[in-house]
């Protein structure tokens, strides 16, 4: 049990570690006027707090810095969450002052805005788009052999596939195709849209449309849509201004972690509401052992859509990006929830 003169000392020397990234010494706590006590009861009550497991003890200097165990005390029971500054409010804010009509370039806005504001690096997850519905079909062809196949969904994304459009299918062919998708299939979740495809538009389309059966199976073949991970980074060489990451393998270690398809899980632990903050050795990565990530989640209308993960040193700013993610979360959830049930964008990339 600590005494309530270890909890002050335990966290002003984590606030001013996490300020410096200096050890912190005994006749450095007692010039603040938060401690009014003498170097010496300093120095052994941090003395105690090292014993205890705390505090370290660096090779370079007799001051100390908090052990893993130090920082994971400081988060459960010190740690008040800081308000944050004007500019700051304003600033995470404005990616949400723009009209934006698509899910994906939200969540690549908000990646880059809090990456920028914390100076850490940001991983969005998004959400799972074959959990959405189809809003509508439409079907332009490129040339006498091809055409675009476009869903929009009802939160606003949208999917381009090109399919193969077989010898003498004529316009009215494609138009009657297009009815039959929209007529038959809005509304559906996407991970149904096989399903669907198969039994009810089929059949449908086969009655209406001659060589239906060509056209409609590489149609259908074009129309698979896996589940996948949508994974957004921001500030990934923020690592890079961070003084503890001055060691090249460790950083290497991190951003090959980064670049070759590491699984969401890596960043993404816990799906409950709620910030959660894992430190050091609590991330089940050997490349993460040096990091800590608070993560929050975020929603669309009823269901969780994705995640929000800011990736620090173990000296991170605790206090600032806690109340960060949790106005983010809020805001995103509120943006992505106008645009479930708000007007659809038309995105051009192709797939």
């Amino acid at each position: 049990m600590l005494t309530n003169r270890q909890l002050l000392i335990l966290q002003l020397t984590v606030n001013d570690f996490i300020e410096s990234a200096q050890p912190v010494g005994s006749r450095q706590l007692s010039k603040k006027p938060e401690a009014p006590f003498s170097p010496a009861t300093i120095r052994n009550d941090m003395a105690d707090l090292e014993d205890l497991g705390y505090l370290e003890k660096t090779h370079t200097s007799s001051g100390r810095v908090p052990s893993e165990k130090g920082y994971r005390f400081y988060v459960d029971h010190l740690l008040t969450p800081e308000k944050l500054t004007l500019e700051d409010s304003v600033q995470l804010r404005s990616i949400f002052q723009n009209r934006v009509v698509e899910t994906e370039e939200l969540i690549r806005n908000s990646a880059k805005i809090i990456s920028e504001l914390t100076n850490y690096t940001s991983v969005l997850l998004g959400p799972d788009m074959s959990m959405h519905s189809v809003k509508r079909f439409s079907i332009v062809p490129l040339d006498s052999t091809k055409a675009v196949a476009i869903i929009v969904t009802d939160n606003g994304h949208v999917e381009n596939r090109v399919f193969d459009v077989p010898q003498g299918m004529m316009a009215s062919d494609i138009e009657k195709m297009v009815n039959i998708l929209n007529d038959r299939l809005v509304g559906t979740p996407l991970n149904f849209l096989q399903h669907k495809l198969a039994h009810e538009a089929k059949t449908v389309f086969e009655q209406h449309a001659h060589h239906a059966g060509d056209l409609f199976a590489s149609f259908q073949q074009a129309m698979t849509i896996k589940p996948e991970e949508r994974l957004y980074f921001g500030g990934k060489m923020n690592m890079m201004k961070q003084p503890e990451f001055n060691d090249f393998q460790k950083m290497k270690m991190f951003f090959e972690m980064m670049e070759n398809d590491v699984p969401a899980m890596t960043f993404f632990q816990d799906d409950t509401k709620g910030i959660h903050v894992r430190i050091g050795s609590e991330n089940k990565h050997n490349a993460m052992e040096d990091y800590s990530i608070i993560t929050a989640n975020y929603a669309a209308g009823e269901h969780v859509a994705g995640s929000i993960a800011i990736i620090g040193p173990k000296r991170m700013d605790y206090g600032r990006v806690i109340t960060m993610l949790d106005i983010l979360s809020e805001d995103l959830s509120n943006a992505l929830g106008k645009l479930t049930i708000g007007s659809v964008g038309v995105d051009r990339r192709k797939e």
